[in-house]
């Protein structure tokens, strides 16, 4: 759902949108090495960085082309959806292609995660490429990078594979001040969009950071606190009511205030 860190409540999706801002946030690419070969890495975007440390899958799009590449460069093999080439190169003199495929022949492929906290989830298949239709040609490098529990596609489509159960033990490591918890040791304590700059500069030590950019795009701020809001899995129940409405409006008649 919809968090606010600074009230410390969920939102309903109505609230989250009364108060959309355009901000900046940083833009980053990141690199999945593969289990089988650690010189072929995925590459995915994404403008949360402090999620990355909750990563459990990659995305693709099964149906969309993709390609496997060198970087003439750095002579590193990457593979990325063949439309979003343009999320890191210019031209096409800066990239060879050595194999185009389309994206369900990765399903299935285990990776290298980018850190270690949650690495036990890999004995319940986290780590893995799955497949499904929202991943878009429109944005990004085509690989999704999936963090359960701060996204509702993401929760979704791991649900989907097996990578979550609706009982498993939740990788959501952040609590509701928005600060990592004591999982994510090195940067517990931090607030997660101050943590950002943190993690990358992890990322780009562990040889993991391909791209860094700014990235402007409209997002949901608390309309409360008119702070920035997060997506968390909570504990959460509701009650349903439109069968009873008229119930509800006749008991309201009868409430008076003196």
């Amino acid at each position: 759902m919809p968090f606010s860190t600074a009230c410390n409540t969920p939102l309903s999706n109505f609230e989250s949108h009364q108060n959309y801002k355009d901000v900046q946030d940083p833009s980053v690419i990141i690199s999945f090495p593969l289990d089988e070969d650690e010189n072929i890495s995925l590459v995915a975007w994404t403008t949360t960085p402090w999620t990355l440390p909750s990563n459990l899958a990659l995305c693709v799009n099964p149906e969309l082309q993709y390609v496997k590449l060198k970087d003439n460069a750095t002579g590193k093999i990457f593979i990325l959806m063949e439309a979003r080439l343009v999320s890191l190169y210019k031209s096409e003199n800066e990239y060879k292609i050595l194999d185009r495929f389309p994206g369900v022949a990765l399903k299935g492929k285990k990776y290298k995660p980018l850190f270690e906290y949650f690495i036990k989830c890999k004995e319940n298949g986290a780590f893995t490429v799955v497949i499904d239709n929202y991943v878009k040609a429109e944005e990004g490098t085509g690989v999704v990078h999936q963090a359960p529990y701060f996204g509702a596609d993401d929760y979704r489509v791991c649900m989907d594979f097996n990578i979550i159960q609706k009982d498993s033990v939740p990788v959501c490591p952040v609590d509701a001040s928005g600060c990592f918890t004591a999982e994510v040791t090195d940067f517990a304590g931090q607030y997660v969009k101050d943590a950002d700059k943190n993690i990358i500069r992890a990322l780009k030590e562990k040889g993991r950071l391909v791209h860094i950019s700014t990235f402007k795009h409209s997002y949901p701020f608390c309309w409360r606190s008119d702070t920035p809001l997060i997506y968390k899995a909570v504990p959460s129940w509701f009650v349903r009511v439109e069968h009873m409405v008229e119930k509800l409006l006749e008991n309201n008649a009868q409430c008076y205030c003196y």
